[in-house]
């Protein structure tokens, strides 16, 4: 028994040309795609490049030079390379490190009220027991629109004694409160800050939970899970990546802490002009001249950002991961 080996058989002209046009066809719409793409991503990448990458290589490199006086500073003044001399001492500066300790401190205090306490609004809102909802939301959300330095203003006069009508009153209730204080200035910024933002996140948390599906709840509703169960327990999980979010931009804009302690060293003590890294920058650049060290100490604040950042992100992404590899 012979078998018989048969050689493919060559494609037809017209399958030749058919496949050529087609493939002519996909790459004249890539290009096109991709020309849609740019387009459309070309004034992002104008802007970020204008407001960010132009201001981070300015940064970078005042941080390596100084200005220098020859002839025991009766010269002209002229820039010397310094290279890492100023952020040398940044990080040996007292000041500087106590600065992010502060910051350290008033994220831990700050972040977790205002995840915990926007969400919570969101989630009294989304669920009915609030009447005239959309009043509600328009009380809360207002003080976001109020500037930061009015904000800063108005608790200042609020905190202020002599003046303030929160501290006569607690006088006249025989309780002695002092909001700029040793242990109180801290909680004290935290209570601005809470005040200015908390219900602009409630509307991000609000957003997310109506696009929750309704049949979701109606099912757990059906399982026997009550108001306090369901928020918790269905909506809190599934609203998870604008936690995230809100957490983490409330990171980046805690770690540049800077209106309200601004503000408020003008009437305390315990405030200085070097309170918050942001406010140590602004120090080093417009009181004491150095330039050079008011770039390398705002090029670690960036690093320290980026750092922190990316770090919450990869740990979000693992817990996401195993939760996923769980089911």
């Amino acid at each position: 028994m012979t078998a018989t080996a048969h050689a493919p058989t060559a494609p037809s002209a017209p399958q030749e040309a058919g496949d050529g046009a087609t493939f002519k066809a996909q790459r004249a719409a890539k290009r096109r795609r991709g020309g849609a793409a740019g387009v459309l991503m070309t004034p992002f990448f104008v802007l970020l490049t204008l407001v960010f990458l132009i201001p981070v290589a300015t940064a970078v490199w005042l941080s390596f030079f100084s200005d220098d006086q020859p002839g025991l500073g009766f010269g002209p003044e002229r820039s010397v390379f310094v290279g890492l001399r100023s952020y040398a001492a940044v990080l040996t500066d007292p000041t500087f490190l106590s600065g992010l300790g502060t910051v350290a401190l008033y994220c831990v205090i700050y972040i977790p009220l205002m995840v915990i306490g926007s969400l919570a609004l969101a989630l009294l809102l989304d669920s009915g027991v609030v009447r005239l909802r959309s009043w509600a939301q328009l009380g809360l959300f207002l003080p976001h629109a109020v500037p930061g330095i009015i904000a800063a203003l108005i608790w200042l006069y609020l905190y202020t004694p002599g003046i303030s009508p929160v501290v006569e009153a607690f006088a006249k209730a025989d309780i002695q409160v002092d909001f700029l204080g040793l242990h109180t200035t801290l909680p004290s910024i935290v209570n601005i800050a809470l005040w200015s933002n908390l219900g602009y996140n409630m509307v991000i948390f609000y957003a997310a939970l109506q696009a929750v599906p309704r049949e979701v709840l109606e099912a757990s509703v059906v399982d026997g899970a009550g108001p306090v169960r369901t928020a918790l327990q269905v909506k809190t999980p599934l609203v998870r990546s604008s936690v995230v979010m809100v957490a983490m931009f409330t990171l980046i804009w805690a770690l540049q802490l800077f209106t309200e302690p601004m503000l408020l060293h003008q009437s305390s003590q315990m405030v200085d002009t070097r309170f918050s890294p942001s406010m140590y920058i602004y120090d080093a650049a417009f009181s004491r001249n150095n330039y050079s060290l008011a770039a390398a100490a705002s090029v670690i604040l960036l690093i320290i950002t980026i750092a922190v950042s990316y770090g919450v992100t990869r740990w979000t992404n693992r817990v996401n991961a195993a939760e996923e590899d769980a089911r």
